[in-house]
């Protein structure tokens, strides 16, 4: 939105009836923090002695370039409603709104006497931008505004080199991070907040169509609970049940052995600071909280290097040689490679909207290495089914699978999707869950049915290239091309 001054703003919202009363209010901006615990920005209004209007505003702006897929929209959907819930047992309301942010927040402002607006920080470039400039904008107008960090342990800017330059390796960053002034310690759950004598209007929340036209979520909705107390459900869980044995367990999909705190992090039901405080100091801990660093540092890379979501890190992989099939695209994204495990990932991707992290990194090595498509191609695909699609998270994992981001794994480092298999679902209870026409193969013959004999097929009742497909490329071949791929690439 092109900047424009506050005499402007204040006419663009004058179709809006001026406020009848002088009640002082806090505008708390809900985004991607859609918690009431540890809330800053929520703390900083019930400070400041106004009544507290807590505002959430579907804004096009923000998205622009990435607008939400629709696992996301769902999951953001369920979100809200859980909030309005929390908000209502306290006595207030949420007040939905659709529009460019500026504009929205001014013309609630000719609503009530609008004294304060807080919001907690969120750090991809578009909505970084965005905020700087309506933080000017109110403060012109008398308006004070104030932003805080609620979602990550430290902010980017505080965790530099000696020389005050950013990481680019994770190992270094993690130490500084444990070396750093440990994280503040979280805010307690807020019980009695001041409201407003009136409300201004709401728009319904199905009226932010949110929620998918065709009915393809019912999947989503048996295995996720979106909102704040779904996220405590999942981190005591895992705290109490799974966190002792999570360093052995972690990489076999076929065992529910990792938090799923990802989607409830990246909607800011739960707090970075909230899972640290609750687990530091638990014995084996220290695994998982490197996975926690390891959210931080993809913050931290896409705060300073903010074209990364579209281009690579590595500026040499401008040129890589990649072959854009779409067939072959569209193969891997229907779970239809060939390839047991690749497919049993895709296909769990695509009932729940998330996937396993160790399958995770066997189907986009497959995809970019096997197969020689963009990493950009399969971001975008995950940033459409995710829950928990971050975009910090997105890129900095493609990128890391291509070889071309930060610290990434080298580019000869080809997964071997058969072995990967057998040694992280020996027994095929994973493929068998979500490939069920392999489900009668043997525990050999399920993770590669190519190389099965033809009466282990009959007797499972598979029929390669009808029942299930062939594989849509040979390992060694692959494997072989992407290598020179590589090196060509070093050539250039």
């Amino acid at each position: 939105m092109q900047a424009v001054g506050c005499a402007t703003l204040i006419e663009m919202s004058a179709s809006v009836p001026a406020q009848k009363e002088k009640q002082p209010t806090a505008i708390v901006w809900f985004r991607k923090d859609l918690r009431l615990a540890d809330n800053p920005a929520l703390c900083a209004a019930i400070a400041s002695g106004a009544a507290v209007l807590p505002v959430y505003i579907l804004d096009p702006e923000e998205s622009l370039h990435w607008p939400m897929g629709g696992a996301s929209l769902w999951w953001l959907h369920h979100s809200l409603a859980q909030l309005q819930t929390s908000l209502a047992e306290r006595g207030l309301r949420l007040v939905l709104r659709k529009g460019t942010a500026k504009e929205v927040l001014f013309a609630l402002a000719n609503e009530v006497n609008l004294q304060h607006v807080f919001w907690n920080r969120q750090y991809e470039p578009e909505c970084i931008a965005r905020d700087k400039q309506i933080k000017t904008a109110l403060q012109e107008c008398g308006i004070a505004a104030e932003s805080f960090n609620g979602s990550l342990l430290f902010e980017p800017w505080e965790i530099r080199t000696g020389e005050g330059n950013p990481y680019k390796v994770f190992t270094p960053y993690s130490r500084a991070c444990l070396a750093a002034p440990p994280p503040e310690k979280p805010q307690p759950d807020v019980k009695v907040v001041p409201s407003p004598k009136g409300w201004p209007q709401s728009l319904p929340l199905d009226s932010l169509e949110l929620l998918p036209k065709l009915n393809w979520a019912d999947r989503l909705q048996e295995t996720w609970m979106p909102g704040e107390i779904g996220a405590w459900k999942h981190l005591r869980a895992f705290r109490l049940k799974k966190l002792s044995g999570y360093p052995e367990h972690r990489d076999y999909p076929a065992e529910v052995s990792t938090s799923r705190l990802s989607p409830h992090l990246h909607f800011g039901e739960i707090s970075a600071r909230q899972v640290w405080n609750e687990l530091q100091g638990q014995q084996d801990a220290a695994p998982y909280l490197r996975q926690i660093l390891w959210r931080e540092f993809a913050h931290h890379m896409l705060y300073y290097f903010p074209t990364t979501p579209t281009d690579p890190f590595r500026a040499e992989f401008r040129k890589f040689p990649w072959k854009m099939d779409a067939a072959r695209l569209k193969a891997w994204t229907r779970g239809e490679t060939g390839y047991p495990l690749v497919d049993a990932g895709m296909r769990e991707l695509w009932h729940t909207g998330w996937m396993h992290n160790r399958v995770r990194m066997v189907v986009a090595s497959f995809l970019v290495k096997h197969l020689l498509l963009p990493w950009q191609e399969g971001a975008l695909w995950f940033w459409d089914t995710l829950v928990d699609a971050d975009l910090a998270n997105n890129t900095f994992g493609w990128q890391w699978a291509a070889g071309c981001g930060a610290d990434a794994a080298p580019y000869f480092r080809i997964f071997n999707p058969i072995l990967q298999s057998r040694k992280f679902d020996a027994a095929g209870e994973y493929i068998r869950r979500w490939v069920p026409e392999l489900r009668a193969l043997d525990n050999n013959a399920i993770h590669a049915p190519w190389l099965a004999t033809v009466i282990a097929l009959k007797g499972a009742g598979v029929t390669l290239g009808k029942h299930y497909p062939r594989p849509i490329v040979d390992h060694a071949t692959a494997r072989a091309a992407a290598l020179a791929a590589f090196a060509s690439l070093r050539e250039k």
